[in-house]
C-alpha cells in the first residue's frame, strides 16, 4: 500500500532526507534566471550551471532544492495529457565533485522504497546502454532483477549540455501503475502504465569538438524528481492535475462556471486543467517581478494569462474571474513560497489589468474576423486564423464557430502548420540549457584566477595585466589608438553590477596610458574596456590602476540615494513596494518599482522632503558581510530575481534602510548633498519609474531650470512667479482664436458647398453630387456634406478635399432611399479612399475616409461618380 502524502509533505520529506545525508537545503532560485540563454528557469539544475561549467566554485559540496520551473514549449499538451505542465517543481539533490553513482542510486532507492514506501516490485530502472557500472549497482547492490533494468539509447539516457561540454549517462526510476500486466515485455514508452518520476544524471565526461569523451576531473551528480508526478503516485489519482497541488484551483474554476468536475465532459476537464496549471505559472511569475508585455518573458506571462481567460470563457465563466482562481493558487503555494502571499496585491492587480485588456482584445478579434469574412473567402485561411489566435488572442474554436455561422470553414491544417512554426521558434530560442555558450572571456576564465576587487577601500592599486583582448581576441600587445579589453589580477575599478555602472579612470604603465570607460564582470573576471592613449601595452605588464574619484563620488551619492528612495516609497506610499530594476549612473539614478497607480504630486514632495531630511541628519552608513540568513533575519531587503551567495554584503543606514547590496556607497548621508526627483512615469502594466538626481547633478539641474525661467521672463516681460498665470492667459487666447478660425472655415466650406448644388445629377427620385472642395479640413467637409444632403433631400453626396500637403479627406452622406438600394456610405467611401492610398469607413448614412496621395483624388471622385450613377440608375 502506497503511503499518501500531501504535496507539501512530499517536498519537505525529500529535502529533509537529503539534509540528513549531508546536503545543504537551498531556497528555490527566481524564475528570472542569471543565464542569458534562457528566458525562464526551466530546470532544477539551471541555477548551478556556472558550477558545472567550472566558472564558479561551489559554496557547499552537496545541495538539495525544490526549484520552481516554467516551460512552455509543449503548451498545447497542457491539460490533454496526465503530466504536461507549464509550471512544475523539480526536487533535486546535487553533488559538486563529492559523491557519485553508488551513493546517488542507493539514496534514490532508499528514498523511494523506505521513506515514500513505494513497493519495490512496482519500480523499474533504466540505464544508458553502455553504462555497465550503473547497471551493476542496480542489479548487485540494490537487488533489482536484470529484466527490470532497461537499457536505453543515448536519445533517452545520455545527457548532454550541447555539441561540446559536460555530459554523462542517466539512470531513471519508473513507477508501474499496472504490475498485474507482468514484467516480461516492459515498454517504458507506454505512459498509461509507467511514469518516470526520478532522473539521475551522472555528469562524468567532457565532449570535445570531435566528439571524443574524456573523464571530468570532478564528477557531478544532478538529479530531478517531479513533485507533481510523485504526488500523483502517492495520492493515487489518475493524473497530476487531481493532486492537492492543483485540484483546489480547478475546483474553484469549476464552481465559478457552475460545473461538477467529475461529471464534466473531457473538453471541459481539459479547460479546467489548463486554468489550474497556468494560474500557478502566472502567480509565481508576477511574484518574481515579471510583468506582462509583448516581448521576452513578459510575453510568456501575457500569453498564459490570456489562455486562462480564454479557457474560462470556453467553460462558461462570465466576466472577470482570474483573481479568484489566483487566490486559490496563492493558498496552495504560500507555505513553500511566502512571497506569493506577500505580493498578493501586486499579483491580483496585474492579473486584473491583463484580463480587462484581453477582454477588449477579444472584441477587436471579432471585428477583424468580420472584416475577413466580408471579403467572402471560400474559407478562413490557416494563416489568418493563426494571426487572430497568436497576435490577438482570439481562440481557434471561436473562429470556427463564428465562421460556421456564415457557412465558412477554417483551414485547420494551415493553422497547425503555423502553430508548429511557432513551437519550433520557441524550442530553438529558449527551451534548452546551453552549457557551451563560451566566448573568449569564458575560455580565459579557465586559465586565469578571479580578479581581486579592492575598490571598497582602495581607489588606486598596482596590478598586472593578465589578459589583453582586441575585438574579442586575445593578443600579447596593443599600441596607441587601439580599443582594448583588459583583465587585471587586482583592481580598484567597480564592475557594472546591481544596476550600478562601472568605474572610469586610467591605467598608467611605464610605456602605456589607457583611458578606461567601462568595466564589466565575466565569470568573476573584471574586464576593463578602454582605449590606449599613449605607448604600447603588453600582457604581464605591471601598472597603476586609478579610478576617477569625481565619478566615483557621484555614483556613490546616487547609489545611496537609491536606497533612501526605496525606503521613502515604502514609508510614504506603500510598504509592499518592491524594486523591479534600477540604474545608478554618474549623472542620475533610475528606480523601477511595482505599483499600480501614479505617484501623486503631494507624495513626490513628501518623498523628496523625507530623503533630504535623512541627508541633512548626517546618518553614518555601515557595510557588513554576514551570512544571508542572518541578514534576512535582521530585516535586510533583497531584490527579487537577484542571486545571492551564502555570505552577503549588507548596506545599512541605521534606522532608515537596510539592503543586501554589493555596490559602492557614501560613508555618511551628508555626502549626498541634495536629492531631487526629475520624473515619475509608468513604463509597463503595474510598473512605475522614478528618475532622480543627487549631489552636484542637482546644481546642474537647477542652473538649467534657472536659465530657462530667466529667458521666459524676458520674453513675456513677467516676473518668474507671474509666468504660470501669463502662460495660462495666452493659452486661453489661443484656444479662443482657434475656435473662431474653425468656425470661419466651416462657414467658408458651407458657402463653397452651396455653389455645388447646381452640379447635382438627378437619378429618378434621388440626386447624386460628387465634387471636390479646396483646402477644407475633415470636420468642415463632413458638415458641408450633411448640409448638401439636407438641401438635396433624397440623394448621395461624396466630397473630397486636400486639407494639407500629402493628405486626402473624403466624406460620403447617403439618404435612406440610397441605403435601401444596398449602398452603404461606410463601405463605399472606404473603397474609394483606397484609390488615394488610404481607407476608412463609418455608418451606412455617413462616413469619412482618408488617403495619402492627393494626385489621385480627381480620379477617385470620378470613379465614385460613375459607381453611384451605375448603382442608382
Amino acid at each position: 500500500m502506497v503511503t499518501s502524502l500531501s504535496g507539501a509533505q512530499i517536498r519537505q520529506t525529500f529535502l529533509d532526507f537529503y539534509a540528513g545525508k549531508g546536503h545543504k537545503i537551498l531556497p528555490s532560485a527566481s524564475l528570472v534566471p542569471e543565464d542569458p540563454t534562457v528566458l525562464l528557469t526551466i530546470a532544477g539544475m539551471l541555477p548551478f550551471k556556472p558550477i558545472f561549467l567550472g566558472q564558479r566554485e561551489a559554496e557547499v559540496p552537496r545541495a538539495t532544492t525544490s526549484q520552481k520551473c516554467i516551460r512552455t514549449n509543449d503548451i498545447e499538451n497542457v491539460g490533454k495529457t496526465a503530466r504536461h505542465h507549464t509550471y512544475f517543481e523539480m526536487l533535486g539533490n546535487f553533488s559538486f565533485g563529492d559523491y557519485f553513482k553508488a551513493e546517488a542510486i542507493a539514496w534514490a532507492w532508499e528514498l523511494s522504497t523506505e521513506v515514500f514506501q513505494l513497493p519495490p516490485e512496482r519500480l523499474i530502472a533504466s540505464v544508458f546502454v553502455e553504462d555497465e557500472e550503473a547497471f551493476a549497482i542496480w542489479r548487485d547492490k540494490i537487488g533489482i532483477p536484470e529484466h527490470r533494468i532497461q537499457r536505453m539509447g543515448a536519445e533517452d539516457n545520455f545527457w548532454t549540455s550541447g555539441p561540446t561540454g559536460p555530459c554523462g549517462p542517466c539512470s531513471e526510476l519508473y513507477y508501474d501503475f499496472y504490475p498485474e500486466k507482468g514484467d516480461q515485455k516492459i515498454d517504458l514508452e507506454d505512459d498509461t502504465r509507467f511514469i518516470e518520476y526520478y532522473n539521475l544524471v551522472f555528469m562524468e565526461y567532457n565532449r570535445d569538438s570531435e566528439g571524443n569523451l574524456t573523464p571530468l576531473k570532478h564528477k557531478n551528480i544532478d538529479t530531478g524528481m517531479g513533485l507533481e508526478r510523485m504526488a500523483q503516485i502517492l495520492q493515487g489519482v489518475p493524473n497530476n492535475y487531481e493532486t492537492d497541488l492543483i485540484f483546489p484551483i480547478i475546483e474553484t474554476a469549476a464552481q465559478l462556471a457552475g460545473i461538477n468536475y467529475k461529471n464534466a465532459k473531457e473538453q471541459i476537464k481539459t479547460s479546467l486543467k489548463v486554468i489550474g496549471d497556468h494560474v500557478r505559472s502566472v502567480v509565481q511569475m508576477i511574484a518574481d517581478g515579471i510583468t506582462a508585455s509583448n516581448i521576452g518573458r513578459g510575453y510568456v506571462l501575457r500569453r498564459l494569462i490570456r489562455r486562462v481567460v480564454r479557457h474560462g470563457q470556453l467553460i462558461g465563466i462570465e466576466g472577470a474571474f482570474i483573481t479568484q482562481v489566483a487566490a486559490a493558487a496563492i493558498a496552495t503555494l504560500e507555505s513553500a513560497y511566502p512571497e506569493v502571499r506577500e505580493r498578493e496585491t501586486t499579483i491580483k492587480a496585474e492579473l486584473e489589468r491583463e484580463e480587462a485588456q484581453f477582454l477588449t482584445t477579444l472584441n477587436r478579434g471579432e471585428k477583424l474576423l468580420a472584416e475577413m469574412m466580408a471579403k467572402k473567402p471560400k474559407q478562413i485561411s490557416g494563416e489568418d486564423a493563426f494571426t487572430l489566435y497568436d497576435t490577438h488572442g482570439f481562440p481557434l474554436e471561436l473562429t470556427q464557430e463564428i465562421a460556421a455561422e456564415q457557412g465558412l470553414t477554417v483551414d485547420e491544417a494551415g493553422f497547425a502548420v503555423e502553430m508548429e512554426k511557432q513551437r519550433d521558434r520557441a524550442r530553438n530560442a529558449h527551451e534548452t540549457i546551453d552549457l557551451t555558450v563560451q566566448s573568449t572571456l569564458d575560455q580565459l576564465a579557465e586559465q586565469i584566477h578571479p580578479t581581486a576587487f579592492l575598490g571598497y577601500t582602495d581607489f588606486s592599486a598596482t596590478a598586472e595585466v593578465v589578459a589583453l583582448l582586441v575585438d574579442g581576441e586575445a593578443v600579447d600587445q596593443a599600441s596607441a589608438g587601439t580599443t582594448v579589453q583588459i583583465a587585471l589580477d587586482r583592481t580598484p575599478f567597480y564592475a557594472e553590477s546591481g544596476g550600478q555602472i562601472g568605474d572610469r579612470g586610467y591605467l598608467n604603465g611605464k610605456k602605456a596610458v589607457v583611458r578606461i570607460e567601462d568595466v564589466h564582470k565575466e565569470s568573476d573576471i573584471f574586464i576593463h574596456y578602454g582605449r590606449i592613449e599613449r605607448g604600447t601595452l603588453k600582457t604581464g605588464e605591471r601598472l597603476t590602476a586609478q579610478i576617477d574619484l569625481a565619478c566615483r563620488r557621484q555614483v556613490q551619492a546616487h547609489h545611496t540615494a537609491t536606497h533612501l528612495l526605496q525606503a521613502a516609497l515604502k514609508n510614504i506610499v506603500d510598504e509592499s513596494i518592491g524594486q523591479a530594476g534600477s540604474l545608478v549612473a554618474f549623472d542620475r539614478l533610475r528606480f523601477d518599482f511595482n505599483y499600480a497607480k501614479p505617484i501623486t504630486a503631494e507624495q513626490i514632495e513628501a518623498i523628496e522632503t523625507q530623503i533630504n531630511t535623512w541627508i541633512a541628519e548626517a546618518h553614518a552608513t555601515e557595510t557588513t558581510v554576514m551570512p544571508i540568513a542572518e541578514a534576512k533575519a535582521k530585516g535586510a531587503v533583497a531584490m527579487f530575481g537577484e542571486k545571492y551567495g551564502a555570505q552577503v554584503r549588507v548596506m545599512d543606514v541605521p534606522g532608515v534602510s537596510m539592503e543586501l547590496c554589493g555596490g559602492t556607497h557614501v560613508r555618511n548621508t551628508a555626502e549626498i548633498g541634495l536629492f531631487k526627483i526629475v520624473s515619475e512615469v509608468g513604463i509597463a502594466a503595474g510598473v512605475r519609474r522614478i528618475e532622480a538626481i543627487a549631489g552636484p547633478a542637482v546644481l546642474d539641474y537647477l542652473n538649467l531650470r534657472d536659465a530657462v525661467v530667466r529667458e521666459l521672463s524676458d520674453r513675456f516681460k513677467a516676473k518668474p512667479e507671474e509666468l504660470p498665470e501669463r502662460i495660462t492667459h495666452l493659452q486661453t487666447e489661443l484656444k479662443t482664436s482657434q475656435k473662431q478660425l474653425e468656425a470661419l472655415k466651416a462657414e467658408l466650406a458651407l458657402v463653397k458647398s452651396e455653389q455645388l448644388l447646381s452640379q447635382a445629377v438627378a437619378m429618378g427620385a434621388v440626386k447624386v453630387l460628387v465634387a471636390q472642395l479646396e483646402s477644407v479640413d475633415p470636420e468642415s467637409l463632413k458638415t458641408a456634406a450633411e448640409r448638401l444632403l439636407q438641401k438635396l433631400g433624397e440623394g448621395a453626396v461624396v466630397l473630397g478635399s486636400v486639407p494639407e500637403p500629402g493628405k486626402v479627406s473624403l466624406v460620403a452622406a447617403f439618404s435612406p432611399a440610397v441605403i435601401k438600394t444596398g449602398l452603404q456610405a461606410g463601405k463605399f467611401v472606404g473603397a474609394i479612399a483606397k484609390q488615394c492610398g488610404g481607407g476608412g469607413g463609418g455608418r451606412p448614412n455617413l462616413a469619412q475616409a482618408g488617403g495619402r496621395d492627393p494626385s489621385k483624388l480627381a480620379d477617385a471622385l470620378a470613379i465614385a461618380h460613375k459607381q453611384l450613377i451605375a448603382n442608382l440608375s
